[in-house]
């Protein structure tokens, strides 16, 4: 009997998929990461190329394929938009600039969003957006004349820009009045450029108006044009650092220094890490020279609006322990090292009172929506502590004083925006020795959250408590590993009642609690003793936050604090990049500064990652969640690979067709130690569902049986534990078989060998042979005479087996006699031969050209793509060749001249084939399919379709009257001629 345990298969060459036993190894996704990145950069380069030297389309295949290899890649949509407008693709264009408008509040995008508008004669929208981009950023003077002409089209009296030197261009032929904040500070008599009045930099709005009209961009939002993107950090030398403009790049703004000087950022810097496109940051170095003799402690820096820079105030001596010299430390800033610290004793302890303290600083609708739930569910004894750090927006500091003259919370306001820390610290001082239960202002919390929290720091040992949330790290749910999507207050309050019923309170609060490195600062109780012992945060270290917690859990610990999770507690966190360009830079100066004060965090952290005592936590709600989705519907399982491909649409459009008729449809796929189940419509849903084989099939039974499955449908069993084989026995329900291919019967599954060639299916004998010679993909280790006695035994006991085209069910009744299997087809080729035009040829005097599409393969015809290629090179053929798609070695086919797309998305494959402009497609496979999703596409693209005479591919194209079946092993020059005589214009 096969073992359930892992075992490494001794036939080379192993098994392609991945699953249950095979270990897919953090530097094997370096690697994979490094070669995708490779193939894009390349294609990049090749794209800036051919447009360097005219060639247009060159250029934007070049790139498309470049961005759909790092979609997530800003820059990359940049040049891909611009390339878009140079091509007449003005749609695809403001698609791309609407995305980096709205994601990154990108200058430049915002005003060719406004031309794009223009050339597609969408007037009123293209004046909106102008009047938007007008009143927030600084219009070059290649802008002008669009400006000019979208104020003259609107009628409105002229325009308006401003710049961060202190001027305003006003263009118009009338008389105009100032204003700043509806004070009239200013008249003109006609167009062109006027000083700003002194102070106009504390203002709000700027407005320009002709008679009682504004003209376009007025009013402008000051804040948005002075707002400066900063960072500054100690370094052996001095002080390093960067600061721009988003609203106005080409500006040098000025640097106020703690005494008063200034300095200037006029290099623009080449390394620094920013998620905004074009960014434009430029350096400035402060030398020790500059710096006070004395160790004065942290120095502010700010921009010239007198905001702090991100990472002030800044302590200098911070350079030196960063630099590894501790000798000449203050006490403040020597390292300690990370260690197993003693525990305190556990007792029950009485609180001193609590207070719920929150920093505040913008975001009105948030911030008001945070308060609304935690003065709706506070106890009367529990004070709300409020700091305002100094908001930039009047309402929200009005909503703020409206709450603290009702009494209902306590308002402490900064003078000056000081950054998360102080905030913190003030507002932690103030509830004076009690315990603290600290939220950011952009969290909502649940009935019952104050209690659950104190109940935690009932016992004198524990320090600090941190709940579950959708956005806290190491506590997060339902992923850990990315990031899952902000939960309405309807879903949040859902979320909690799950916790509450899964892990409750009674049981909580008896155990010990899951001990955890650190808290997280979202929402993290802290005993009143902890932070007597401990201190506050360290104001002078961590600037606007990021590693205070951190840094002071790690002194409670020494301490003998234990920091604990409460899984009976989800508190929803919307968390934001509220750093802006400086997010990444702040985090990383933070986090060396942490390692350095505490030696061995990295280490601490890591070892908790990868031991994760949270999954079974996290699970346990999964299985929760699972069970009320299930309902009162029954369930089918599908056992699939983990491949995706064809068999993951199928389980997909068959699931869609199962709820449809009201059942609910679970998928169960392969992993390295076991299995994972998973909603079959939405895979990201349960992220913690998985289960270790053999030892967790006792929980793994007890939830298909929970969630009432009443039959399994095999889709694929390869990668799988062998006790997945037997899942429906010990469940006590039927299984269905969907073949999609001969693994049943061929250990290499294609029925190739090991030279791309069709093998001809030879009987056993000759099967072993051939496995002997080229390997197994199966990932276990059995004959084939054994393999074909147990496919025989296990399709003869299912209760139903289907497959998608007669091609298919012959083959399998031929290995395996007496079965009744339905052919099911995958798509309706009926409606599909409609799309097909017949007659199509290439233009006169234009190359054929030939369209693949699909992820080739060598059984998918790779080589004879290649060869394909070669012969067309070699012999001067008019024939181009496109793949929209990939291949394991694209460069070989492009260094014959085949333009190969990429990857691409379901989405996307029609208009890639459009893009190509095929006469006719080619489906290369060398070996029988199953069904062949890429010649569907090809149909619905509108072309005729070539294959060879084999497998659904031959009967589908021999079926539908149209295109070509040709013999399998026709010389690659013959097929080029065939091509060339049946699709290309004979005159």
């Amino acid at each position: 009997m096969a073992s359930d345990r892992p075992v490494s298969s001794g036939r080379k060459p192993g098994a392609s998929f991945a699953g249950f036993g095979r270990t897919v190894s953090a530097e094997d996704r370096r690697r994979w990461r490094e070669a995708m990145s490779r193939r894009a950069q390349d294609a990049f380069a090749r794209g800036q190329a051919a447009l360097q030297v005219g060639n247009t389309s060159l250029g934007l295949f070049w790139l498309e394929r470049a961005e759909r290899m790092s979609r997530h890649n800003p820059n990359l949509k940049w040049s891909v938009g611009l390339a878009c407008l140079s091509a007449g693709r003005i749609t695809d264009c403001l698609v791309r600039m609407e995305n980096l408008r709205q994601d990154f509040g990108l200058r430049e995008a915002a005003f060719l969003e406004v031309i794009c508008l223009v050339r597609l004669q969408r007037m009123d929208d293209a004046t909106s957006r102008m009047q938007d981009a007008l009143s927030r950023f600084h219009a070059t003077p290649q802008t002008h004349p669009l400006a000019r002409q979208i104020a003259s089209e609107a009628g409105r009296p002229g325009w308006m820009t401003a710049s961060n030197t202190g001027t305003v261009f006003v263009g118009t032929s009338r008389p105009f009045r100032l204003f700043l904040d509806g004070r009239e500070r200013l008249q003109g008599t006609g167009g062109g450029t006027y000083d700003l009045p002194e102070g106009w930099r504390s203002a709000r709005f700027l407005e320009i108006r002709a008679g009682r009209r504004h003209v376009l961009g007025s009013p402008l939002d000051i804040a948005a044009l002075t707002r400066c993107e900063s960072f500054v950090e100690a370094v052996g030398d001095g002080l390093n650092g960067w600061i721009w403009s988003p609203a106005e790049p080409e500006y040098s703004p000025r640097i106020l220094l703690w005494d008063g000087s200034t300095a200037r950022a006029e290099a623009l810097s080449e390394d620094v890490d920013s998620d905004i496109p074009l960014a434009r940051t430029r350096v400035f170095h402060v030398p020790a020279s500059r710096l006070p003799e004395k160790d004065a402690g942290p120095l502010d820096l700010r921009d010239e609006n007198g905001r702090l820079l991100t990472g002030a105030p800044v302590d200098p001596r911070v350079g030196q322990l960063l630099s590894g010299r501790p000798g000449t430390l203050p006490a403040r800033l020597r390292p300690v090292k990370v260690r197993v610290w003693k525990a305190r004793l556990r007792h029950p302890r009485i609180s001193p009172g609590c207070a719920v303290v929150i920093p505040v600083y913008a975001d009105l609708r948030r911030t008001m929506a945070c308060l609304r739930t935690v003065l709706a569910t506070c106890p009367d004894d529990v004070s709300v502590i409020v700091v305002d750090d100094a908001t930039p927006e009047p309402l929200l500091a009005r909503e703020l004083d409206q709450l603290a003259e009702q009494g209902r919370i306590t308002l402490i306001r900064h003078a000056q925006n000081r950054g998360f820390p102080i905030s913190a610290n003030d507002g932690m001082r103030a509830a004076q020795g009690r315990d603290i239960l600290l939220l950011n202002s952009d969290t909502l919390v649940p009935a019952g959250w104050v209690e659950r929290l104190r109940a935690r720091l009932a016992f004198t040992d524990v320090g600090t408590v941190t709940p579950l949330s959708n956005d806290a790290t190491i506590l997060s749910y339902p992923a850990v590993d990315r990031p899952n999507p902000v939960p309405s207050l309807a879903e949040m309050r859902a979320l909690d009642r799950l916790c509450q019923a899964t892990f409750r309170r009674e049981d909580a609060s008896s155990r010990d609690g899951l001990e955890l490195p650190t808290a997280h600062g979202f929402c993290m109780a802290i005993s009143a003793e902890c932070l007597a012992e401990a201190g506050l945060f360290r104001e002078d270290l961590f600037a606007q936050g990021y590693g205070e917690e951190n840094d002071f859990c790690l002194r409670a610990s020494a301490k003998g604090f234990r920091h604990i999770a409460a899984p009976e507690l989800f508190v929803a966190h919307v968390g934001s990049a509220s750093f802006g360009t400086a997010r990444k830079s702040l985090g990383a100066r933070n986090l060396k500064i942490l390692n350095a004060l505490h030696p061995g965090y990295d280490w601490l952290v890591q070892r908790f990652i990868d031991a994760d005592p949270l999954h079974d936590i996290r699970r346990r709600l999964d299985i929760a969640r699972l069970i009320r989705l299930a309902g009162n519907r029954v369930a089918l399982l599908m056992v699939q690979h983990d491949a995706g491909g064809g068999v993951g649409r199928v389980v997909r459009e068959r699931s869609e067709m199962y709820d449809a008729g009201g059942g609910f449809a679970l998928a169960l796929r392969p992993h390295e130690q076991g299995c994972r189940l998973e909603d079959a419509l939405d895979d990201r849903r349960f992220p913690n569902l998985k289960f270790r084989l053999p030892d967790e099939l006792p929980l793994l039974l007890d939830v298909l049986r929970a969630v009432r499955v009443e039959a399994i449908e095999w889709h694929h069993l390869i990668g799988h534990a062998p006790c997945i084989r037997t899942l429906h026995e010990r469940l006590g329900v039927p299984y269905d078989v969907f073949i999609h291919d001969h693994v049943w019967f061929c250990p290499r599954i294609s029925l190739c060998d090991g030279e791309g060639r069709y093998c001809g299916e030879p009987d056993i004998a000759g099967c072993e042979q051939c496995v002997t010679r080229w390997g197994s993909y199966l990932g276990e280790d059995i004959p084939v005479s054994e393999l074909v006695a147990r496919s025989g035994r296990e399709l003869s006991s299912a209760r139903r087996l289907m497959a998608p085209c007669e091609d298919t069910v012959r083959r399998i009744r031929r290995h395996f006699p007496g079965l009744t299997i339905a052919a099911v087809a995958l798509e309706d080729d009926t409606a599909l031969y409609r799309s097909i035009r017949t007659d199509h040829r290439a233009a006169y005097g234009q190359p054929l050209r030939v369209c693949v599409v699909g992820g080739i393969s060598q059984w998918k015809g790779y080589d004879t793509l290649l060869a394909l290629a070669a012969e067309i090179q070699m012999h001067h053929l008019s024939i181009e060749l496109s793949l929209v798609g990939h291949t394991h070695d694209d460069d070989a086919l492009m260094a014959l001249g085949v333009r190969v797309t990429g990857e691409y998305r379901e989405d996307e494959v029609q208009e890639l084939i459009r893009q190509q402009q095929p006469d006719v497609g080619l489906i290369p496979s060398i070996a029988p399919e199953t069904w062949c999703y890429a010649l569907g596409q090809i149909w619905r693209g509108g072309l005729e379709a070539v294959c060879f005479d084999l497998g659904a591919q031959g009967e589908r194209v021999n079926r539908s009257g149209t295109g070509l079946a040709v013999p399998l092993g026709i010389p690659p020059f013959q097929l080029a001629m065939l091509l060339l005589r049946r699709w290309s214009d004979a005159r």
